[in-house]
């Protein structure tokens, strides 16, 4: 990753670290992304944080163009950037909850990709990875919104695979199951964190997926089931 140009979204969360502190050591340049990011959280000189919400087209067209202007082009961008709820049935789910959903899980990967693609088309090491949910995969009762946007998240990307081989862009989906996060533990205290995903495995396939070695590899989707 020495001298490649690296956008994270959601670059300090519970996934999102493991992935900025993987590529940050891999020694590319990397920008960190989130509502709230600090420098100081990832105390390296290859290390930029912007704080900023990616919800609005505007601030992931400010995003892109910082980055390009500090290093000249973008290579690699990491969408991480997405949240949860659930408990509801479509029946029940109100306004903000969908609306929430979809400005997270899906418009803000939308906004980023929009501004991004351009330049990655311009880089002779074009790489997309986003990390969506392996409820993506099928219907769940009480998840409606969640998974409307996780599953129109895939669709996305990959049809953005589809209109940027010819230039050499590669994009792929992360599909994790529940991860061993902070969040997830305070959320589920009874559950055994040691069944669930380890954020630093999913890193490690970021990483592979903007490698020279996956330059053939996109449009490809990759679920990452919990242990039984």
């Amino acid at each position: 990753m020495k001298n490649k140009v690296v956008l994270i979204t959601g670059a300090n969360g519970g996934l999102g670290t493991s992935i900025t502190r993987i590529f940050l050591e891999a020694g590319a340049s990397v920008t960190g992304v989130s509502n709230k990011i600090s420098a100081e959280e990832f105390p390296q000189p290859n290390f930029t944080a912007i704080s900023t919400d990616l919800t609005k087209a505007s601030a992931a067209n400010e995003v892109v163009q910082s980055v390009v202007k500090r290093d000249g082009r973008l290579d690699i961008l990491i969408h991480v950037l997405g949240a949860f709820a659930g408990g509801k049935i479509i029946a029940e789910t109100d306004d903000a909850t969908w609306d929430q959903m979809q400005d997270l899980n899906l418009s803000s990967a939308f906004y980023v990709l929009r501004a991004a693609i351009p330049h990655l088309r311009k880089s002779s090491h074009g790489r997309i990875v986003t990390i969506g949910s392996l409820a993506a995969c099928e219907p769940h009762e009480g998840l409606g919104a969640y998974v409307t946007f996780k599953s129109a998240l895939v669709s996305l990307v990959r049809t953005v695979a589809l209109e940027n081989r010819d230039a050499g862009v590669t994009a792929n989906v992360i599909l994790p199951d529940t991860m061993d996060t902070p969040g997830n533990r305070k959320a589920m205290p009874s559950a055994d964190p040691s069944k669930w995903v380890a954020t630093q495995n999913v890193a490690e396939l970021a990483l592979w997926l903007a490698d020279d070695r996956a330059a053939h590899t996109t449009g490809t989707v990759f679920p990452i089931a919990a242990k039984p």
